[in-house]
């Protein structure tokens, strides 16, 4: 008489958590890798003048998707903190819907449109590729190093885009409006630097992290 096979352990909450983060940031990466591929492609063939028209909805709503990463912060399958996720949720929010789908005439067929979503493209691909890694087992090197030095370069030129589309559409406005959009751009010194440092000092803990475990290693070996 054949043997029954041992039944697998019941999946846990754990489990079920770490299987739902994995798809969700894969993807996240495919979504975001998608807008980059449909970016870097037509500039050079047709211009910055159609980026928005294949890209523009795809951006809105993939990053529409995120306010999920607001739900996984406030109840904790992510260590992210609460305030810095939802900050720069929320200021991509205001950029996609606000500004660009609400002014297109004045922001869609701009340069900064295209470097905004380059940089943000950019980002997102590693970004999501780093989760998915560590939550399958651990990323490689090169993919933390990009995670953590990439941004010293692209955070700067996604804001400096997002900044300049706040600009021209605070312009096409007209008042009242056009003081809604300077206040914006007031609050995008504080925030931008909130942002950044915390960039900085997870970028700090990690590579620390990272130098530390290899020491380990070195010493066991």
């Amino acid at each position: 008489m054949a043997q029954e096979r041992p039944k697998p352990p019941p999946l846990t909450r754990s489990d079920v958590a770490k299987e739902y983060l994995t798809a969700y940031n894969s993807v996240c990466a495919l979504l975001w890798l998608s807008i980059f591929g449909r970016v870097v492609l037509l500039i050079p063939i047709t211009g910055v003048e159609s980026v928005y028209e294949a890209a523009g909805d795809i951006t809105k709503w993939t990053q529409t998707v995120a306010i999920l990463e607001i739900l996984h912060s406030a109840f904790g399958l992510v260590r992210s903190p609460l305030l810095t996720t939802a900050l720069q949720v929320s200021s991509r929010l205001l950029i996609v819907w606000a500004v660009v789908d609400r002014f297109p005439a004045a922001t869609s067929t701009s340069p900064f449109y295209s470097s905004m979503l380059v940089a943000w493209s950019a980002t997102e691909i590693v970004r999501y590729s780093y989760f998915v890694l560590n939550l399958r087992g651990s990323a490689p090197g090169y993919v933390t190093w990009l995670r953590y030095n990439m941004f010293y370069v692209l955070y700067p030129v996604g804001i400096l885009s997002e900044a300049m589309l706040v600009w021209k559409a605070s312009e096409a406005a007209g008042d009242p409006w056009r003081w809604v959009g300077w206040g914006i751009l007031g609050l995008y010194v504080p925030g931008s630097y909130v942002l950044y440092t915390y960039m900085i000092a997870q970028r700090r803990k990690v590579l620390k992290g990272k130098q530390a475990e290899r020491r380990s290693r070195a010493v066991t070996q």
